[in-house]
């Protein structure tokens, strides 16, 4: 197992960590669209497809296999709150190259998940050292309301871009905004520079 934080984890003290217009929290909120999915463990599947030289499709023991990493984390939430040093364990996003090739016209993934539910990332921000499809938190196997059994964690983007209960990877050449994104979200949502709602792009 391979241990990590995100960067601006120890390096800063509590307020450079917190962005602009954010509160911090101590326990993590349960926020979602939808009811909670059921998960079977035998007919569950992640999808990885698009522009990739060969589909891929993983089942749930053979997503388990790949080397778990641990990451130590700040998140922050579009609706106001940020929590500091959260702990997920689980498949870094980079790994997953190693059994898919996108093909060179690849940039953006839409993510797919449960219940039709979807976000979109370009691909480059998810070959970051700290983006992992998680199913671990706090060192406890992750609760349903978290996303169990997988969820992605994407630490620089608020935590919508995080989403829970993910069943699909979609390569693309061009952008396509995902279920938040076409109702106003920003389409990038960098806590940082406070993306939280504007035009599309």
């Amino acid at each position: 197992m391979n241990g990590m934080r995100s960067p601006k984890g120890s390096q800063l003290n509590t307020g450079e960590r917190i962005p602009p217009g954010q509160r911090l929290v101590s326990r993590l909120p349960v926020l979602h669209y939808g009811p909670i999915p059921p998960f079977d463990p035998a007919t569950w599947e992640l999808r990885l497809f698009g522009l990739v030289e060969e589909e891929v499709v993983f089942s749930y023991e053979q997503f388990m296999a790949p080397p778990t990493v641990r990451i130590v984390a700040d998140i922050h939430c579009v609706t106001g709150w940020s929590m500091l040093d959260t702990v997920w364990e689980g498949v870094l996003f980079r790994e997953l190259l190693n059994h898919v090739r996108p093909q060179p016209e690849a940039r953006y993934v839409l993510i797919h998940c449960d219940y039709g539910y979807t976000t979109n990332l370009p691909l480059a921000a998810l070959l970051d050292d700290d983006v992992l499809l998680a199913y671990r938190y706090n060192d406890e196997p992750l609760p349903p309301q978290y996303g169990h059994p997988l969820r992605l964690v994407v630490p620089k983007r608020y935590f919508w871009k995080s989403a829970k209960w993910v069943r699909g990877l979609e390569f693309m050449a061009r952008d396509r905004p995902g279920f938040w994104e076409v109702r106003g979200y920003h389409n990038d949502g960098d806590p940082w520079k406070e993306e939280r709602y504007g035009l599309i792009g």
